[in-house]
């Protein structure tokens, strides 16, 4: 299938709004197939997850969801490339493609430095390490797996380069912690051929102050990753706005909270601005939390 063609026909499965769930991964397959088959039922589009080095094996869950469910699609967000020799990711990617046609998407990322070091490698040259992986990646379609298919596989990019990168040797970008402005900008630099799938966090309260409070837990542990901070910084917040977990402009512009109608609002301006689905990510300490949040929402975030 070539390239234009991947990217329609994944555009037509994936719908306007799936789900992305950093609590799944601290879930065992029991808890996990419950909530998937919960979050299929409810009519979101896909599911993705993102995958720590040492901590879980992305590849793994999607296959552990895909066995328990019919149609609902499923998402690397990302498939870490410094876990994983390139032939092996290309071949991982292939054998879901082969045994559940049309449900996965691979994305694939650089990570970020602090916890690379942790796994004792050093980060370095992000964009080249992409580009070189990319060739690998390549490299094993023809020679270790000449007649698979691949699934559309997409880079996870925050600013210009790396968004180039998408456009150039992807079916798209995958983004994250990001507000509708960025998906406005991503959208330029991708054209209208390519695949944009942001994450967008959410927390179903009408509670100021406990909402903020509950968004920058979230907020905190990413504005320690120096790669979204200077992509806010591009996006014109200053060094104000990014101590103590991020000031409330800063909080309320990355996590989308109040009523229904306010996330529904929030999710409107990223599809406005280019998003073929946006990734709504329920907030809270667990799957049970989360899949309470995405009952609650689908009726307003959903097509009837």
């Amino acid at each position: 299938m070539a390239g234009s063609d991947i990217v329609a026909a994944t555009r037509e499965r994936l719908g306007t709004v799936g789900v992305w769930l950093a609590v799944l991964r601290r879930e065992a397959a029991d808890a996990q197939r419950a909530a998937v088959q919960r979050i299929e039922e409810m009519g979101y589009g896909s599911l993705w997850e993102g995958e720590g080095v040492g901590v879980n094996d992305v590849f793994v869950d999607q296959a552990v969801w895909l066995c328990a469910t019919d149609r609902i699609m499923t998402g690397a967000g990302i498939a870490n490339i410094w876990g994983r020799h390139p032939a092996a990711m290309q071949v991982a990617a292939e054998s879901l493609e082969a045994a559940w046609p049309g449900r996965s998407v691979l994305g694939i990322g650089v990570s970020h430095a602090p916890a690379i070091a942790r796994t004792g490698q050093v980060y370095d040259r992000p964009l080249e390490r992409m580009r070189q992986y990319l060739d690998g990646m390549d490299q094993a379609v023809t020679t270790a797996t000449p007649n698979r298919v691949m699934p559309p596989r997409v880079l996870a990019a925050l600013r210009q380069r790396m968004l180039e990168l998408a456009r150039d040797r992807a079916d798209g970008a995958h983004t994250y912690f990001v507000p509708p402005e960025h998906t406005r900008q991503a959208r330029e630099i991708l054209g209208p051929d390519r695949l944009l799938i942001p994450e967008q966090a959410v927390y179903v309260s009408t509670d100021a102050d406990h909402a903020r409070a509950v968004a920058r837990e979230h907020t905190t542990f990413y504005l320690g990753l120096p790669n979204y901070v200077n992509n806010l910084r591009q996006l014109g917040f200053t060094d104000e706005d990014l101590v103590g977990g991020g000031s409330d402009r800063l909080v309320d512009a990355i996590v989308a909270w109040g009523d229904v109608d306010a996330i529904e609002a929030r999710v409107r301006q990223h599809m406005d601005a280019g998003a073929d689905q946006v990734l709504i990510q329920p907030l809270g300490p667990d799957a049970d939390q989360a899949v309470w949040q995405l009952d609650a929402l689908a009726p307003a975030v959903l097509p009837s």
